[in-house]
């Protein structure tokens, strides 16, 4: 269950939790048409507060809403100033962040009109998203039933709303046949990404991952690469199979709740020796190293904020 905050900030306002509320007949309700962020503010080992790479993901949150053709009321520093704003008022030193965008209520039918573009961010404390043990000891995925969007039936380079219908339906069907998550492959029948997370396979000790084809382009993702070639590896952007991941020497998800994540098992297949490897682990803690700000070299990516 997701622990209530004091206030969230809606449409400008800083409003009690049990008060953001909309009507049932707003548009996006019905039709799936808005878009959302996913955001982690972390406590740095010396105390400070910082959000990751939250201008980044702002950024996306009004590139996302542009694709599908709705123009958002507020800037980029605006909404990067209404995260700051709601996470000092719920006073959290760490959390998760959620903005969304949506189309507010007035005409129905699957035309919106002049609805309204309305705009919410909430906070929330949160763990690990693939549950307890998972960022040490790995997860055992499935590959879905059901195929990623291929990119012209839905805008894939947008964090869209009714986007997540497919990833709802590939990871019930996953966690109800005992796995953890979903593997999801695109059109043509190579790995895509999971229902909310990009992949990365190690072989060899090259690693290689989806390229911006059908996959969401994730903040972490982008990290991951920048980070591992910072620290001397090869990562190559490329389609691969589903088999080439079952002999991979390792795997693992990204995404800002996953975080990084290890991949022991794939559709009952054991990946390298079956747990969380070398190389996913040293990403991990390189990663972890960063976002709780003992890494100078990329504080750039750390937004301080004073709680």
């Amino acid at each position: 269950m997701v622990q209530k905050a004091e206030k969230i900030w809606m449409d400008g306002k800083l409003v009690n939790w049990d008060e953001a509320n909309v009507h049932i007949l707003t548009h996006t309700l019905h039709y799936g048409c808005g878009v959302f962020e996913g955001i982690r503010a972390y406590e740095c080992t010396d105390g400070r507060s910082a959000v990751y790479r939250l201008t980044e993901h702002m950024q996306r949150l009004i590139d996302s809403a542009h694709i599908l053709g709705m123009k958002l009321p507020y800037t980029c520093p605006e909404l990067v100033q209404a995260v700051v704003d709601t996470l000092t008022v719920n006073k959290m030193k760490s959390g998760y962040i959620r903005p969304l965008a949506f189309i507010g209520d007035g005409v129905m039918g699957v035309h919106p009109g002049a609805n309204p573009i309305r705009v919410a961010i909430a906070t929330w404390p949160w763990g690990a998203y693939l549950g307890d043990g998972a960022l040490e000891k790995g997860i055992s995925i499935k590959t879905s039933s059901f195929t990623r969007h291929h990119v012209n039936a839905m805008m894939t380079k947008a964090k869209a709303c009714g986007n997540y219908v497919n990833s709802v339906l590939a990871k019930t069907e996953a966690v109800a046949d005992g796995y953890h998550e979903a593997l999801m492959l695109d059109t043509q029948g190579y790995v895509s990404e999971a229902s909310g997370e990009n992949i990365f396979i190690v072989k060899n000790e090259v690693i290689k991952t989806t390229p911006l084809t059908s996959i969401l382009p994730g903040i972490t993702r982008d990290s991951i690469i920048t980070l591992a070639r910072e620290l001397g590896y090869e990562v190559l952007e490329q389609l691969f199979t589903r088999d080439e991941l079952y002999v991979a020497d390792e795997a693992f998800f990204s995404g800002t709740a996953a975080e990084i994540t290890p991949i022991r098992e794939v559709d009952r297949r054991t990946i390298g020796a079956g747990k969380a490897g070398p190389l996913s682990l040293l990403i991990q803690k390189e990663y972890f190293r960063i976002v709780k700000g003992e890494n100078p070299d990329y504080a750039s990516w750390l937004h301080e904020y004073k709680v």
